[in-house]
């Protein structure tokens, strides 16, 4: 198994923090943003892992982390040239992920929980989508669930939200995103959008979904940079 880690995007939400720093070098805590998602992939013994990052800042990111070698691990780097959606960065790694199931961690989400291996070595195939209970889920992608509570739709920053639960930016996808990715087309922002992968999923019996138990949070503005700080001083995550 592999890992992926998204660490591109322009961090507008940021600025002027991010004027001359890759958003995913910020601190939090005592330590570069990003090396809470390194961390969490190597702690389940996953030690190749592709960053993703854009090729203005690319070079923060390299200067950071290295080979690898500091943190027992192996990084693969590949440069997005355009920030033109999550699907369309990920299919940037194929070539190195291949067949391999793999874990995509957004660089800014910052979370308590580990990741939960013995889940995936139970679901083998498809896509699992890690959710957290939120006050505001018309900021997020939200989950539609059925009478089984199973996940029946995705809607991304709904006005009426049909659940209190946002998709965070933690999954995991076996190898059959291959086969989704190419078929996408752009969303009015001129993206890809990573809902469009998971409502396929869906529609394919494929999706699970992971309730995260521990404190979450996306600390892509000030506000919630702020709070994923104060959640590291007071050991709330680790």
């Amino acid at each position: 198994m592999k890992g992926v880690i998204l660490a591109g995007g322009t961090g507008s939400r940021l600025y002027p923090l991010t004027k001359v720093h890759n958003k995913a070098t910020l601190p939090v805590g005592n330590k570069p943003m990003i090396y809470y998602s390194v961390e969490k992939l190597i702690n389940v013994g996953i030690t190749q892992i592709v960053i993703i990052t854009g090729k203005e800042h690319s070079g923060d990111i390299i200067n950071l982390l290295g080979s690898g070698a500091e943190f027992g691990c192996q990084f693969f780097y590949v440069v997005q040239e355009e920030p033109n959606g999550i699907p369309s960065a990920i299919w940037l790694t194929r070539d190195i992920i291949g067949d391999d199931k793999f874990f995509v961690l957004l660089s800014d989400n910052i979370f308590d929980d580990p990741l939960p291996l013995e889940i995936v070595e139970e679901e083998p195939t498809g896509c699992i989508v890690f959710l957290a209970k939120v006050t505001d889920p018309s900021r997020f992608g939200v989950p539609k669930f059925d009478e089984a509570e199973e996940i029946v739709e995705i809607v991304e920053k709904p006005m009426l939200p049909p659940s209190d639960y946002a998709v965070t930016g933690i999954y995991y996808f076996d190898s059959y995103i291959w086969n989704i990715i190419p078929q996408l087309k752009p969303s009015r922002r001129l993206e890809t959008e990573i809902v469009d992968v998971f409502n396929e999923y869906i529609k394919r019996g494929m999706l699970r979904h992971h309730f995260l138990e521990g404190a979450w949070v996306d600390a892509g503005t000030f506000e919630s940079y702020h709070r994923a700080n104060q959640l590291v001083i007071q050991k709330v995550i680790i």
